[in-house]
C-alpha cells in the first residue's frame, strides 16, 4: 500500500481525529480511505446520470405523454421484481 502525506488546517485535523476517537474509524487513514471511496461512488453516479441525460437528449422528442412514460417505468420495475 502506498503512503501519502497530506497537510490539513488544524480544525480539519481535529475533525479527522474526532472521527477516530469516537470509534467510527480505526485511524485517520481509514477515515480518509472511506471519504475517497464515497467520492469515487458519487463521481461514478454523476457520470451515469450525465450519460443518461445525453442519451435522452440525443434520442429526440417523444410522442409519449408523461402518463405513458410513467406507466412504462412502473411496468418495467414491476416485471423486474418478479
Amino acid at each position: 500500500m502506498a503512503t501519502m502525506n497530506v497537510s490539513l488546517p488544524d480544525p480539519m485535523k481535529d475533525w479527522v481525529e474526532a472521527q477516530t476517537e469516537n470509534g467510527q474509524y480505526a485511524n485517520a487513514s481509514d477515515y480518509v480511505r472511506d471519504l475517497i471511496r464515497r467520492d469515487q461512488s458519487t463521481q461514478e453516479k454523476k457520470e451515469i446520470l450525465i450519460r443518461a441525460l445525453i442519451e435522452g437528449e440525443e434520442s429526440g422528442v417523444s410522442n409519449k405523454t408523461v402518463d405513458d412514460i410513467w406507466k412504462d417505468v412502473k411496468a418495467r420495475y414491476t416485471n423486474a421484481e418478479l
